[in-house]
This record gives structure tokens, C-alpha cells and sequence, in this order.
């Protein structure tokens, strides 16, 4: 039997009932890919589920503010997926009379949509021959194959991307696709897979000469980016101060607190620390620990520390990015999830 045929048999028997799995609607398939990436299914689903209940098309899409958007998108993480999704549905609707195109290259046209995603709505919702490489896609080849070039160089992305194609089972595109990557996620696994149990382990290389551990290939990414974020706590009656963080930075156009950001995590009682904090907010102000917590990105590690503020000036003509908002109304604003779960506990 076929490596594809292998594939396709345990697919048939082991896939999960997945809902994207039961259309053909490129933009239900949309949906499930870009908040699917760099999230596991289980994560995804509720997001997926959620974000098709309140745009159940792509005109409601479009029709949301950034702000909608951003808010569902709470607790995703790589927020330039949301705004990116956002900007596609408009560009749907206004160049393509609101019908999400199904197709390989019209696809790529759109913002936040690379040659994997493309290749994935095209080959789901329309049958198109394209190969669809994913993570899951790379472990797979790489073990079976025994291909040790990186897998996130240019020469090995080529490389993988040529035997994809080679190997696409052209009958169905659609559901060899979905059965590499099936197979990728629930057999083949990155750590610890049974490979007792699969299919293919009679011709992989990696099993049969000891590798399954050392493959695929990945080059080390540098190392991550320690920032340290002390915010401040301002409440007034049932109002709290907030800011909206701007374009160039992490979190763009969601809201946090005012805050001060040092080169290390300073202690409390030091007077650099101090008379920084009061040249923000003047000379009398007085502030309190209240709790610090610890966020991870992909190339940031995120030391925050919250502080209660009294007796504090702002120039609100200066800082033009804090507003105050009932505390009502602070719950309807997009954060960071670090921020959010904060607000849950303390406020």
C-alpha cells in the first residue's frame, strides 16, 4: 500500500469531527485556519465557534470595528492575526462583491494570507491540487523520509515543499491533505508518538535508524527578549485609567494601564526607580505593590509588576493615549490577556 493510501485509511478512521470539516465555504474555512495557527484545536475551537456566531458571514466580518475584532480575539495571542483577518473580510467585500474567493491565487491577494493558508482554503473548499505544509506536514516528511535540512531555512522550506507536491494524492487532494496533517498532529507527534501502533513505521526512516527525536530539523531562533512593564492602578470613584497602546510595539490598539517600562526589574525601594515614578506623576505621588506576574511571547519575556497610584498628575494633553472609563465599560475594551486576567482577579 501507498504512503498515501496509509495515510488516507488511518485518516479515515482516526480524524476527529471537526465543524470546518463538514463545509465547503471558503470563508467558514478561513476562519478555522487563521485561528488555528500557532493554537491547538482545543484552544481554537471556542474562538472558531464564537467567531462564527457573532459574523456568520464575511460581510458581518467586515462590518465590525477593529475594536469587535480584537475583543473576541482576547487570549489568541499574535494580535496582527485578528487586525488581519479584519482587513481581509473588507477587501472581500469591496473587491470581490462580499464571496471569499476559493482559489490559490486569488487567496494570496489577501492580507495575513501566505502560501500555506492559501494552499489549505483552496485544496478544502474547492478541490484545487495544492499541497498543504504545515508543522505537521514538516515532522511527518522529515521522520518518514529521513531530511535533516532545516525545515525553517529557505533550502529546506524548497525542499519539503517540492515532496509535498510530489507525493499530493491528486484523486482528492482535499482529504490527503487533511490526513497528513491529522496524522501530524494526533500519530505522529512531536514528542513521545506511538510509534508502535503506526501505520508507516515498517519504511520510516527516522524510526528505523533511531531519529525519531532528532527530526525534523530547526534552526535556533535567538534568544528571547526580556522587558520589564510596571503599571499603575488609577481609579476615581467608578472610573479607572486606561491607555491604548499604540502601532510599533506588542499589543497594538489594545488597552493596558499607565505604566513605566525599566531595564530591569527594579527593586521597590530604589531611588531611581522611585524619582522616575515621580517625574511621570508627580513629585507627591504615592504608590503601592499590589501583585507581579510573568507573560511569554514568542520573542519577548514580559515581567510586569501593578502598582496602586495616589495623590497622581497626568497632562492629559501630553498623553494623549489614557482615557478614563467606568469600570462597566472596561470589560467591553480589547486587552492582553495577561491584563485581562488581572483585571479578573483584582478589580
Amino acid at each position: 500500500m501507498t504512503f498515501q493510501n496509509e495515510l488516507i485509511n488511518w485518516y479515515q478512521i482516526n480524524k476527529r469531527d471537526l465543524p470546518w470539516r463538514h463545509t465547503k465555504d471558503a470563508y467558514i474555512i478561513w476562519l478555522s485556519e487563521i485561528i488555528l495557527q500557532q493554537t491547538r484545536v482545543e484552544q481554537g475551537l471556542p474562538y472558531f465557534n464564537k467567531f462564527l456566531e457573532n459574523f456568520p458571514t464575511v460581510n458581518d466580518f467586515a462590518s465590525a470595528t477593529e475594536a469587535q475584532v480584537l475583543k473576541l480575539w482576547q487570549g489568541l495571542g499574535y494580535y496582527s492575526r485578528g487586525r488581519n483577518m479584519h482587513k481581509t473580510a473588507q477587501i472581500v467585500v469591496n473587491n470581490f462583491s462580499g464571496v471569499f474567493p476559493n482559489l490559490h491565487d486569488e487567496l494570496l491577494k489577501l492580507t495575513g494570507i501566505g502560501e500555506y493558508t492559501a494552499a489549505a482554503i483552496s485544496s478544502f473548499s474547492s478541490g484545487e491540487a495544492r499541497a498543504v505544509v504545515d508543522g505537521n506536514v514538516f515532522r511527518v516528511l522529515s521522520r518518514y523520509f529521513g531530511i535533516d535540512t532545516p525545515i525553517n531555512s529557505p533550502a529546506g522550506k524548497k525542499q519539503f515543499f517540492t515532496l509535498a507536491n510530489e507525493l499530493l494524492y491528486l484523486d482528492d487532494p482535499a482529504l490527503y491533505n487533511q490526513a497528513i496533517m491529522e496524522f501530524g498532529a494526533m500519530q505522529c507527534k512531536p514528542k513521545s508518538p506511538n510509534c508502535g501502533i503506526c501505520p508507516l513505521s515498517q519504511g520510516c526512516f527516522a524510526l528505523n535508524h533511531q531519529q525519531v527525536n532528532e527530526l525534523p530539523v530547526k534552526i535556533r531562533k535567538a534568544a528571547q527578549r526580556h522587558r520589564y512593564l510596571n503599571y499603575f492602578i488609577c481609579e476615581e470613584g467608578n472610573q479607572i485609567l486606561v491607555r491604548e497602546r499604540k502601532a510599533g510595539d506588542i499589543w497594538q490598539h489594545l488597552y493596558d494601564f499607565p505604566s513605566i517600562e525599566t531595564v530591569n526589574e527594579s527593586a521597590l525601594n530604589d531611588e531611581n526607580f522611585i524619582s522616575s515614578v515621580k517625574e511621570s506623576f508627580g513629585q507627591n505621588t504615592v504608590f503601592t505593590h499590589l501583585t507581579s506576574r510573568k507573560h511569554i511571547l514568542t520573542h519577548q519575556i514580559i515581567h510586569l509588576r501593578f502598582f496602586v497610584l495616589k495623590n497622581y498628575i497626568f497632562n492629559f494633553n501630553k498623553q494623549k493615549e489614557l482615557n478614563w472609563v467606568s469600570l462597566d465599560k472596561l470589560d467591553e475594551l480589547p486587552q492582553p490577556k495577561v491584563i485581562h486576567d488581572f483585571i479578573l482577579e483584582y478589580l
